[in-house]
Formats: structure tokens, C-alpha cells, sequence
């Protein structure tokens, strides 16, 4: 099969396009034929080799952690899918980008959705519902998300609205508009944070999660006010150093039936930024180095 590989760590310029082995659907999973892939932040981070130290691989890897395909193989002990389903989900840490992947979180595909948007939603939206998971019912409550407009800050603020929730989301002034017709209170971020959300929620705000890289995990404990109701996704060291918690996406197919419920319901969709073929991976890995919006890769 031909697959995105890199044989050293470095820019996006060790990608290559090559023939590589073909995986196996092992127990619990099911081999689907890739249609697309996101380029992840973790991704961008592994191939860069900025976590080789904890999250060593075995090279040459390669990249992707989400895909959308047709299942071609069922593996042992797999209820609930077959040959020919078209499905999104997660593979291992990185191994999809390729013509073949083995997922072992899945879920249908939306009728809703395209090829593009499935190829999105698998790693964020497992982290955003993970991320909510772990603050509770929000119904009725006020829920503030940092980086909003960013694919994983949309599916929780998606995700919130669907569960009751009221929700202000920080984003670049070019993108407020689109939080707006999302039904998402929006503000800027950086300095005087606290100042523009105490404006915009006099009574208080009950939760917040950090979706975005940013210096911002201060301000929303200060705004928050108890750690237990503030989460992270992208900054450990911050979490353990303000007593916060770090939610990471785990390969868990009912994180992904949710996510896909809301889009049949049309409560959510993928927001995709690009769309590139397999041999413009170089290219879409340099993209999302700068994108807070989803890179895709497609496949023939």
C-alpha cells in the first residue's frame, strides 16, 4: 500500500509518500480502505520530534492518529460492523495516514457529513467529549472555551450547547462571526479577559476548558474560581502545576457514537480549513503548523 511516512524526525520536508506494509485487523478492530485523514497537533508534534522522549516511535512511522474509510476487514470479537460500513474513528498513535489503517474506536458516519468533515471529527471530537465528560452535567450552566473556533474548542462548544449549556468561546476577531451563528457568545482572548467575560456573564461562569495553546490557564481558574471546574487539553505542565485537571482523547467508540449523534441531528459539523491529496502531505503538515482550523488529507 502506499503510505505518508518520515524515516527521521525533523520539518514537514521528511515526509515522503512510499510503499509500506500493509497492518492487519487485530482483536477489536476493524482495517478500513482510507478515504481522508486530519493532520492532529500530536502529529505535528511527533514527527517534529518534539516527543520522541516520552512518546518514542519506531521509525520509519507513519503519521495520523484519526481516518474516515470503508471497513475492507473485521478483526476477532468486533460487534456491531462490517465489510463495506463507512466509518470515522481512531487508530494508534500514529499509523492512518495511509491508503490502509487499522481503527480501534469507530463509529458510523453521519448521513450529514463529508468525507472531509469525517475525516475531521475523529481525535477532536473524542477529546472534546472527553473533555465534558469530565465536568459533568452543563445543563443551565455557563461554559467558557478558550480557542473556540479551533477544532476541538468547536466540538465543545458544540457539544455544550447540546447538553443546555451556555457557552462563551474566546476566537480571533475574524472568526467571531462564525462562533455567533453558532449560538456561541464570543470575545477576544489575551490580557483583560476576565474584565470582557464578567461583562458578558454578570452572574458568574460555571466551567471552563483551555482548547487552545495559549497562556490563558491562570485567568480561567481566576474566573472559574475552583479547580475542579476547569480542564485542559493542551497543557499538562499548567494542570499540574495549578492543581487542574489534563483531559486526553482515548480510543473509545462511544466518545465517537456521540459526536456522530449530534451530527445527525445536525448539532455539530467538523469545521474544515483545507483539503489536500495524500501527496501534498509535506504541504498539509505545514499548514496546520499554523492553522487553528482542520488540515485534511485525502486519499484516491
Amino acid at each position: 500500500m502506499k503510505a505518508a511516512r518520515y524515516h527521521r524526525y525533523g520539518d514537514p520536508d521528511v515526509l515522503v509518500v512510499e510503499d509500506a506494509p500493509e497492518p492487519r485487523a487485530g482483536a477489536g478492530a476493524v482495517r478500513i480502505r482510507v478515504r481522508a485523514v486530519s493532520v492532529n497537533p500530536i502529529d505535528v508534534l511527533l514527527r517534529a520530534g518534539h516527543l520522541q522522549a516520552v512518546l518514542p516511535l519506531e521509525l520509519p512511522a507513519v503519521p495520523g492518529r484519526d481516518a474516515v474509510g470503508v471497513v475492507d476487514e473485521v478483526g476477532p470479537d468486533v460487534e456491531g460492523a462490517q465489510v463495506g460500513d463507512l466509518v470515522f474513528g481512531l487508530g494508534g498513535l500514529s499509523d492512518t495516514t495511509a491508503e490502509l489503517a487499522v481503527l480501534t474506536a469507530w463509529s458510523a458516519v453521519p448521513a450529514g457529513w463529508s468525507t472531509e468533515q469525517a475525516a475531521a471529527a475523529g481525535l477532536a471530537s473524542a477529546t472534546a467529549a472527553a473533555a465534558l465528560e469530565a465536568l459533568g452535567d452543563l445543563d443551565g450552566a455557563t461554559l467558557l472555551v478558550e480557542g473556540a473556533s479551533g477544532a476541538v474548542g468547536s466540538a465543545v462548544a458544540a457539544f455544550a450547547l447540546a447538553a443546555g449549556a451556555r457557552v462563551i468561546g474566546t476566537a480571533r476577531p475574524a472568526n467571531q462571526v462564525h462562533l455567533a451563528d453558532l449560538g456561541i457568545t464570543a470575545t477576544t482572548y489575551g490580557p483583560g479577559l476576565d474584565e470582557r467575560v464578567a461583562a458578558l456573564a454578570p452572574a458568574g461562569v460555571d466551567a471552563a476548558v483551555h482548547a487552545a495553546p495559549s497562556a490563558s490557564l491562570p485567568d480561567l481558574l481566576a474566573i472559574v474560581g475552583d479547580p475542579a471546574r476547569v480542564v485542559t487539553v493542551v497543557d499538562g505542565e499548567g494542570a499540574a502545576r495549578l492543581g487542574l485537571r489534563q483531559v486526553n482523547a482515548r480510543n473509545d467508540s462511544a466518545l465517537l457514537r456521540h459526536a456522530a449523534d449530534l451530527g445527525r441531528r445536525g448539532l455539530y459539523t467538523p469545521r474544515v480549513e483545507h483539503v489536500l491529496p495524500l501527496g501534498s502531505v509535506a504541504e498539509a503538515h505545514t499548514l496546520a503548523q499554523g492553522s487553528s482550523g482542520k488540515v485534511v488529507i485525502t486519499l484516491p
